[in-house]
């Protein structure tokens, strides 16, 4: 296997040496170079040609959010963000997502010294995204209106990972205020899940919150899962949140598998599953068990996936039952989750 090829951008020569000595420590990763400062890192990419670049948020003479956009204008490939634990550094954090990057790593502090131990993970798997598809995406359209749509009970458990941020933005934005209740596991830590539920509440008249163990699920509310624990449905007719810190499961906590089984144990028929963008297989075995306990299952297409890995798996044991790009998944979701079908936006296409 030929080594990951890494470009390092951080102004601190500290964390460069940090960074540089978490990823050193995988033998399927090459650390090609250091900048201090996006004008450095732009002659380093035109000579280097790096295969991924971690990039700080905060910078003197350009910060990361604007250098990143011209990355993505000009020369896209994979970035993984390295912020501090600062709720401004966590927002910059998702607003990177947002832009394109595939991933978004905390910086070690004295409270949590091993964030860096999924570093060297985090860039290989960012070696395997597609980044360059951005054309795929049709510009975010206003919220989808109430007017015509009533849910009519059943639970939406969507899971995502890699490219989950641009994903779930495209789908939380066009759901009405009065949208299906909706649960979300999106591998992600702690310091960027609160911050990212509160960037999905303001795109929609829906209520975004991340999860916390007991809150009610209902019609017009949106959880995101709590990054370190997984996130289940319990409950008979009220059903609530549960948080758990159990052993990680496909190498994550929270894991999608977990949470789609819990719904197809807890909810059977009266479920829709949705499984994003991601690498590897997380969730696909899940989906698959809301399948078989009747529920609808949708999957993001191979065009628009960042990564068409979870996805992939999940249509390929037959865990899928429709595939859809990107932008027409909020309306499938709205279609299969009428309590007036033929009122609302038309299904998606079989895959």
């Amino acid at each position: 296997m030929t080594p990951v090829r890494v470009l390092i951008v951080d102004d601190s020569a500290s964390a460069r040496a940090v960074i540089r000595a978490a990823l050193s420590r995988d033998r399927d990763v090459e650390v090609v170079g250091e900048s201090a400062n996006p004008m450095e890192a732009r002659e380093a990419i035109k000579a280097l040609t790096p295969d991924v670049m971690t990039l700080d948020v905060e910078m003197p003479k350009m910060d990361g959010l604007a250098f990143l956009e011209k990355v993505m204008r000009l020369r896209p490939f994979p970035v993984v963000m390295v912020s501090s634990r600062t709720a401004r550094g966590t927002s910059a954090a998702i607003a990177a997502l947002e832009l394109g990057a595939v991933g978004c790593i905390a910086k070690p502090t004295i409270d949590d010294p091993n964030t860096f131990d999924d570093l060297a993970a985090k860039v290989k798997s960012a070696a395997c995204a597609r980044v360059d598809r951005r054309a795929n995406f049709e510009p975010l359209r206003p919220a989808a209106s109430s007017a015509g749509y009533q849910p009519d009970g059943r639970i939406v458990a969507i899971g995502a990972s890699t490219g989950g941020v641009e994903a779930l933005v495209s789908i939380v934005s066009r759901l009405p205020g009065n949208c299906p209740p909706t649960v979300i596991t999106i591998h992600m830590p702690s310091p960027f899940t609160t911050s990212f539920a509160k960037r999905l509440d303001k795109l929609t008249d829906a209520e975004v919150r991340e999860a916390t163990d007991g809150a009610a699920i209902a019609a017009g509310r949106i959880f995101v899962s709590h990054g370190g624990s997984h996130l289940e449905i319990a409950g008979g007719r009220e059903r609530r949140c549960r948080l758990t810190t159990e052993d990680l499961v496909n190498g994550h906590r929270p894991s999608v598998d977990v949470l789609f089984h819990s719904v197809a144990r807890t909810c059977g028929a009266d479920a829709v599953g949705v499984i994003l963008t991601g690498m590897g297989r997380d969730g696909a075995n899940g989906l698959l068990a809301m399948r078989q306990a009747g529920a609808q299952t949708v999957g993001q297409d191979e065009g628009t996936s960042v990564v068409y890995g979870m996805p992939k798996t999940a249509f390929e044991i037959g865990a899928v039952e429709k595939q859809a790009p990107i932008h027409e998944i909020a309306g499938a979701v709205l279609a299969l989750t009428s309590a007036h079908p033929s009122r609302s936006t038309s299904h998606v296409a079989r895959g």
